[in-house]
């Protein structure tokens, strides 16, 4: 299925809970950088969302997976704006009571930030490995591995393995200041995170969950960024912690 957002077409993928009720809460599952909807990780956690009686949306966002637009030219506004359109989509559908979103990686941080535009519209956010160090980091010169001169943004940033990066993606990231987006949010939160994690350091994640009002935080001992040794370990957290607001069957 596709959902528009201004002319562009986002691939997703609606996974329903085996046993569906009238009505149910959904969870608007977000890939990250370089990512796409049929990751392990993701259809893991669709998996164990909709055994519980979770409906789940999966989203492949602007410039990844089967989705309209291209990579390079791909920013985190234009992710936000997306995700805005995801959750008005999700909140037409007729079954759904509650709006979640989850997120990994950049797609951790996109739920971030989207939940501090519209704290109305979404009951709770669970940003796994969350890269909220994205903005500062492109303050500073660096992006994901990349250096680059923060007072002379090249038109292209090269060494990403879908393709040149536009410096746009730059220059947007550097005006997004997280903690304030933290800060615009009082619904519970989840973050999960590997302590192992090569591409997003732990502390990125400790950092966060200390700000938030309302945050439960569980770290994946000895594990990567996309999970690749416990991934079972992240699913069973997720699973307690709807069962611990009774957001489940």
């Amino acid at each position: 299925m596709y959902i528009m957002d201004d002319g562009i077409r986002l691939n997703a993928a609606l996974d329903m809970p085996d046993h569906k009720k009238d009505q149910c809460s959904m969870v608007i599952v977000f890939h990250g950088f370089t990512g796409h909807m049929e990751e392990r990780h993701i259809l893991a956690v669709s998996q164990a969302l909709n055994e519980i009686g979770l409906a789940v949306l999966r989203v492949e966002l602007y410039g990844h997976g089967k989705s309209g637009g291209r990579f390079g030219d791909h920013t985190l506004y234009k992710w936000l704006n997306n995700a805005l359109t995801v959750i008005d989509y999700a909140r037409g559908l007729d079954f759904v009571t509650d709006i979640y979103l989850c997120g990994h990686s950049q797609g951790g941080l996109l739920v971030m930030l989207a939940a501090a535009m519209v704290p109305d519209k979404v009951k709770g956010i669970i940003p796994l490995s969350p890269a909220c160090m994205i903005p500062e980091a492109a303050r500073r010169g660096e992006i994901l591995g990349v250096s680059f001169d923060p007072d002379h943004i090249p038109d292209t940033i090269n060494g990403f393995e879908d393709g040149p990066l536009s410096g746009n993606y730059i220059r947007v990231a550097r005006t997004i200041h997280v903690d304030e987006a933290i800060d615009a949010f009082t619904g519970p939160v989840l973050i999960i995170h590997g302590t192992a994690d090569e591409t997003v350091p732990i502390s990125v994640g400790e950092a966060a969950a200390r700000r938030y009002r309302h945050c439960s935080f569980i770290e994946i001992p000895d594990d990567t960024h996309c999970y690749d040794h416990h991934l079972e370990e992240v699913t069973a957290a997720l699973q307690d912690w709807f069962k611990e607001m009774r957001i489940c069957h």
